[in-house]
């Protein structure tokens, strides 16, 4: 590691274990913070040790409480800067806020870009995240970010579930929707199979709703593998997972980067199609979210080498290059 900055670690109360796992592969200590709510609910925050000239990683997905989680980061990076830290360096595995990337209607907000903007505002040096909803975003912070991808770690998973099947052509890759149908063509590429697409018209009378139309591609006797980068309540991919049975599929995997998993996401996914959903550990996964059909990786261990990387001046995008 540099000789010339110390660094440091530190957790919001997001999700503290994949912090941990990260400095468990760094070899290095978890610093301490406190947190601590006053009486009317604002966020308090005491650092328990110096930061001056430390190069500071904060680790904080802006998951649910979205809100919370989202001030809490803010608040974080302010007291680092304040503490006369060297570089605060934002890690959220996790970027919520991120659907509204684009005004799709008049008088929409463009969420994620104002979400870019509070944590540059608030001090923050650069930026170290994953899948993106869309890779725009990159480019409505106006500090560095290094985007990574939890696709490699996904796509091993079932190159060795899956070797038998796939050495005999049985397996296909499905994009749930025409919208990521690029994700699901290197999905398709990594694993060395066709590609299939779900062709969907969503319902805008009711929210998070969507009726499978067609599917483009063959996928009678194969096992499917759908793909998406976030899976929140779970209609997508569930309606796709039916169609693909519908049509002959003798099995359907699913995977994502994200686990967001809100509102009737487990009651669907418990009725599902779906044999198993794997995920990332990018968003932790609360008791009333687990599921014998659920199985999250770490992707800790690519954060790990992305902040070792960062904080010895090293390049990030090499991460990927096989």
């Amino acid at each position: 590691m540099s000789g010339v900055k110390t660094l440091k670690i530190f957790s919001g109360t997001a999700h503290p274990d994949f912090a941990k796992r990260i400095c468990s592969e760094l070899g290095v200590r978890l610093s301490v913070a406190r947190h601590y709510r006053f009486s009317d609910g604002e966020i308090g925050l005491s650092i328990d040790e110096s930061v001056r000239g430390a190069d500071i990683f904060v680790i904080q997905p802006t998951c649910s409480p979205a809100n919370d989680n989202l001030v809490e980061l803010l608040i974080l990076v302010d007291a680092f800067k304040r503490a006369s830290a060297t570089r605060v360096n934002v890690v959220t595995p996790y970027f919520g806020y991120a659907r509204q990337d684009r005004k799709s209607k008049p008088r929409e907000p463009i969420t994620a870009k104002l979400v870019a903007n509070l944590i540059a505002n608030s001090g923050a040096d650069r930026v170290i995240t994953a899948d993106l909803h869309a890779g725009q975003i990159q480019g409505f912070f106006d500090i560095p970010v290094d985007h990574l991808t939890g696709m490699p770690l996904l796509a091993s998973h079932f190159r060795e579930a899956l070797e038998a099947d796939l050495k005999r052509g049985e397996v296909v890759v499905v994009a749930p929707d025409v919208g990521g149908v690029v994700r699901a063509r290197h999905f398709a590429v990594m694993l060395k199979t066709d590609l299939a697409i779900v062709d969907k018209r969503r319902s805008y009378e009711v929210a998070n709703f969507c009726e499978v139309m067609d599917i483009i591609g063959e996928v009678q006797g194969k096992i499917a593998i759908l793909v998406d980068d976030i899976i929140d309540t779970a209609g997508t991919i569930c309606n796709a997972a039916a169609g693909l049975k519908q049509r002959g599929c003798r099995a359907v995997y699913a995977c994502a980067t994200h686990a967001v998993l809100s509102g009737p996401a487990m009651k669907r996914i418990n009725a599902s199609d779906i044999d198993k959903l794997v995920f990332s550990d990018t968003i932790p996964l609360p008791e009333a979210k687990r599921s014998e059909r659920i199985m999250q990786l770490s992707i800790a261990p690519l954060f790990a080498e992305a902040i070792l990387r960062v904080h010895s001046d090293r390049s990030v995008s090499s991460l990927f290059d096989k």
